[in-house]
């Protein structure tokens, strides 16, 4: 019976990495850098989030990017003392862009609250030795497009602030999102127009998130290998956005993409954001969480995700 499609890409992923393996067994010594996205625990105390984190063998861990206004989020000191205590560092800082906050919006009053609150994280990223900031190029829950400059918008108000990049030593990483959640950029090939677009060395990268790339992409390892170096964190989840393991995401095909572009390197991070299926996971953000199914949610997809790993480097 011949092979669907899919499965035709698969093998192709599969073949390389087998050959890949076989030829340059050194660069199969280094582990994946596991990371954790936690603005899905909403208002848990960080302390608490970080053992939890320890406690499963994640070592790094994406913080919330709470600094809406100068008077919130999280403190430097407070936040570099518990990682500290829990043998953590900070991979980086997942952005937070609404309609109140938005690079391309129409409304010079928001693309500035944009880029006062990437200034804002990029000084506290810095400052706790975090290594990138996600930045969505338009507001996530705003589907519908204000115009067609958007995008242009976007790219022209995102280099004011590319300087700050450079400075602080973090790197802009821009997420792909899907068309249900955002007016603009939903694929790796369109980061990538938006990334050449900025012009600017301090945006070069990309966020990607397997949620997103299930309905947009083609192919999910085709798209980890199109991106290449570029890309330095890949949100995970299940098929269902639900711990991994517990869907039907062919997990093996992304790790062995993941290891054909060489991202079991410093600063290349695999990073769990699992928040449950449904349209909506953002009142969660601000919500109270139950900690026992996050303990839960943490251990199985931790343990699952090296379990399968080691199954292909074993």
């Amino acid at each position: 019976m011949p092979k669907q499609n899919y499965e035709l890409k698969n093998d192709k992923i599969r073949k390389a990495f087998q050959e890949l393996k076989k030829k340059s067994p050194a660069r199969f010594s280094r582990r994946l850098n596991l990371s954790w996205s936690n603005w899905g625990f909403g208002l848990e105390p960080l302390a608490q989030s970080a053992r939890r984190l320890q406690a499963n063998g994640i070592n790094f861990v994406e913080l919330h990017g709470n600094h809406y206004g100068p008077d919130l989020g999280y403190k430097v000191k407070e936040t570099r003392s518990i990682l500290a205590d829990h043998g953590m560092r900070a991979a980086g800082i997942c952005g937070m862009f609404s309609a109140d906050n938005d690079l391309s919006s129409n409304r010079g009053i928001q693309r500035q609250a944009a880029l006062d609150y990437i200034r804002r994280e990029l000084d506290f990223a810095a400052a706790i030795g975090a290594t990138y900031l996600l930045v969505v190029p338009g507001a996530v829950g705003r589907p519908q497009p204000y115009d067609q400059s958007e995008f242009d918008r976007s790219a022209v108000a995102l280099r004011l602030v590319a300087d700050w990049f450079v400075k602080r030593r973090i790197r802009a990483a821009i997420e792909p999102i899907r068309s249900a959640e955002v007016s603009l950029v939903h694929t790796i090939a369109d980061a990538q127009r938006y990334i050449q677009a900025v012009r600017h060395p301090g945006i070069a990268h990309i966020n990607g998130d397997i949620y997103h790339m299930q309905t947009e992409e083609s192919h999910i390892g085709e798209a980890i290998l199109k991106a290449g170096s570029q890309l330095i964190n890949l949100h995970v989840a299940d098929s269902n956005r639900c711990a991994l393991g517990e869907g039907s995401m062919d997990l093996d095909i992304l790790i062995m993409a993941l290891y054909l572009i060489g991202y079991n390197t410093d600063g290349c991070y695999v990073t769990p954001e699992p928040l449950g299926p449904g349209g909506d996971p953002y009142p969660a953000m601000h919500g109270k969480p139950d900690p026992a199914a996050l303990d839960k949610l943490v251990r199985q997809t931790a343990k699952y995700f090296r379990e399968r790993e080691e199954v292909l480097l074993g």
